[in-house]
This record gives C-alpha cells, sequence and structure tokens, in this order.
C-alpha cells in the first residue's frame, strides 16, 4: 500500500525557485544550412541514425545549438533577457521558449565576447515577472545556491539543481577560438550541477536574487582528470556593469594600450640580446611589436622592441595580464608603465582613453 503520509516541506529553496522559475528561459540558436543530407556529413548522419534521406533546401534555418537565459527587465512593448554571448554567437535567428512553453522570436541588442554575455530582447505581452539581480559582492563561501535552466536541450527547461559556493572569485583562464589563451575571468565557483544547456541560466540565492549568470564547467583537468561539482559563473555585479551598457551602446567600450605584443618566452635569448638589447637580469615582460598612431602607448613613448616589465604596479608574468589589468580599468584612467627601452629601465604613466579602444583578443593574437 501507498502510505498517506504527506511532507509539507515549504523550504527556503522552494520559495527561491518558485520566485524565479519563470523568469527563467530556453534560448535556441538557429542558423542557416545551405547543405543537403546526401552530403557525406549527411550521408554519415544516415548510416549512424538510421533515418531516411531528406534534402534540406539552402538558406533553411535549424536549431544549431541551445542555451538558458533570465529575463530581468520589461519596458514597454519590450522584456529583456541576459544570456551568454557563446549562446547566440552565430545565429541567424534566436527563438525564446518561456516558462509557460510558449514560443517567440528574438532580436540581439548588444554582445561582448570578452565577458560572454549578450543582452536580447522580445515582446513582453507574455512576461509576467522579471528577475533581480542580488550583490555578488555579498555572497559568502557555503552559501546555498541554486542553478535554474536547460540542461542538453528545453526539453529539460526550468531544471533546477541545488548546491553551495565554492569560492567566491575565482580566477579561470579564458582562450580565443583558436585556443590561445587571452586572459582569465574572475568567476564565482559552484559544485550546483551545470550542464551544456544551462549555459545563460541564473545561479539564485535563497532568496531568489540572482547572483551569477551561468557559463561554463570544467569536466578535467589538463592532465585528463575526470572532476565534478565545478561550475562557474559570472559574478551579477560584473553582469549589471555589461548587460546595461550592452543596452546603452550595443557594444562594452574598454581601453587598451593601442599595441601589438607577444611575450616575452615567444622570443629566443639572443634575440633579447641582439634586437631587444635587454639584461639577462629581464626574463619576464610583454614584447611591443608594433605601435598604433596616437594611442596612449605611443604618447607615453613606447615604441617597437620595447618590453613593458610591469604595468599598473604589477608585474608582468605574462601577456595575458595586459588585458585583465586593462579591462579593471575605464576610459580617462592613468596607470603607470615601466619598460626597458633598448636596454634601458624607463618609467612613465598612460592615460586611457575613448579613442584608443580596440579589440585586445585582436591585438593579443598579432
Amino acid at each position: 500500500k501507498v502510505s498517506n503520509v504527506k511532507v509539507n516541506l515549504n523550504t527556503q529553496a522552494e520559495k527561491a525557485f518558485n520566485a524565479t522559475k519563470s523568469t527563467v528561459v530556453s534560448v535556441i540558436n538557429l542558423q542557416k544550412q545551405s547543405s543537403s543530407d546526401d552530403t557525406l556529413s549527411g550521408i554519415l548522419g544516415q548510416i549512424q541514425g538510421g533515418s531516411s534521406s531528406k534534402k534540406k533546401s539552402s538558406g533553411e534555418l535549424e536549431a544549431s545549438s541551445e542555451g538558458s537565459g533570465v529575463i530581468y527587465k520589461k519596458s514597454g512593448n519590450t522584456a529583456y533577457i541576459v544570456t551568454n554571448n557563446h549562446v547566440v554567437a552565430g545565429a541567424n535567428a534566436l527563438e525564446i521558449i518561456l516558462s509557460d512553453g510558449s514560443k517567440v522570436s528574438a532580436s540581439v541588442v548588444g554582445k561582448d565576447a570578452v565577458s560572454d554575455l549578450a543582452v536580447i530582447k522580445i515582446n513582453s505581452d507574455k512576461v509576467k515577472k522579471v528577475a533581480t539581480f542580488g550583490d555578488s559582492d555579498n555572497i559568502k563561501v557555503a552559501e546555498p545556491v541554486l542553478a535554474i535552466g536547460s540542461p542538453l536541450g528545453s526539453q529539460y527547461a526550468t531544471s533546477v539543481t541545488q548546491g553551495i559556493i565554492s569560492a567566491k572569485k575565482r580566477e579561470v583562464p579564458q582562450t580565443s577560438e583558436s585556443g590561445q589563451q587571452i586572459g582569465n575571468a574572475t568567476v564565482i565557483q559552484t559544485d550546483a550541477a551545470i550542464n551544456p544547456g544551462n549555459s545563460g541560466g541564473p545561479l539564485i540565492n535563497f532568496a531568489g536574487q540572482v547572483v551569477g549568470i551561468n557559463s561554463m564547467k570544467l569536466a578535467s583537468d589538463q592532465q585528463g582528470t575526470s572532476v565534478e561539482g565545478m561550475g562557474f559563473a559570472i559574478p551579477s555585479n560584473e553582469v549589471v556593469m555589461i548587460i546595461n551598457q550592452l543596452i546603452k551602446n550595443g557594444q562594452v567600450i574598454r581601453p587598451a594600450l593601442g599595441i601589438g605584443y607577444t611575450d616575452l618566452s615567444n622570443i629566443s635569448e639572443q634575440q633579447q640580446r641582439s634586437i631587444l638589447k635587454l639584461p639577462k637580469s629581464v626574463t619576464q615582460g610583454a614584447v611591443v611589436l608594433n605601435v598604433n598612431a596616437n594611442s596612449p602607448a605611443k604618447r607615453a613613448g613606447l615604441a617597437k622592441y620595447d618590453v613593458i616589465t610591469e604595468l599598473d604596479g604589477t608585474k608582468i608574468t605574462q601577456q595575458s595580464q595586459l588585458r585583465d589589468i586593462l579591462y579593471k580599468h575605464k576610459i580617462g584612467d592613468k596607470i603607470s608603465v615601466t619598460y626597458y627601452h633598448k636596454g634601458d629601465k624607463k618609467t612613465g604613466s598612460i592615460t586611457l582613453n575613448e579613442k584608443a579602444t580596440s579589440k585586445v583578443l585582436s591585438e593579443a593574437s598579432k
């Protein structure tokens, strides 16, 4: 017999989930398919999947990937959703599945590859509630949190997992599409289960506030050791700063030095002596490969083949640090620089301005 004992657990976790669940959506990335099933990939798909041959018309939109998002603002006929940049990257169109199962089309307001955040908008007719952001600086290690999203796609929409804050500020490496490390991201670490499809969904505290946007998980280390319970979320304070700029400008304006550079370790010892004229005591730094005209670096006196050893009081041990230091500042800030010019140690200051804003990601790969 089935017991008639009822468990009435009106927990804080349940309250937090109920307060937020209707604001969480699935984000479908639609892309044009220009090939047909009689291509090699289509034939292989038929063999492996056992499906019959079916030609697709050129330019037909199909679901390329799925992720999550959270509705955080409603203004007039428009509702705004924050998600990850990689969730919407390459999309020819976007489709949103709301918590009640209804589907609406969406368009991109702005996106930012550096922070991996994007803002998209939909018609607000069916939006009844929006999420609120908590202060990510006030979260505590071991504090319980919930992750909500669509792991493995919209068939598992509004799935909730529970965990704790494992670390408030964890530095994790960021890589470009080519696989080159371009810097570090400061993220929240959690052991709440995060899987593909959770990207862009909220990490919430037990007050039902969004304290992070889930963006990635670590499945194995560099040695191939499998790991569990290591998920990462972009802190809400950074999220708010970025999405406000995306709505205002459609992009995030960041300061740059206006140079192309590489790590000193990429230069042979012979060239360090013959071309850079470096003393043997200098073993770490960033080598300037080119300087843009009218850039902050140019005005500060930096030139080709100078070696930056310290920026804003931080010693440069790898080239990716330059990006991290710059992105902590805003237009108009003045930062100190220590560098070697033809073997002579020099110091100076650099004033960052909007005219010098450039894509540091592409500069670092030059």
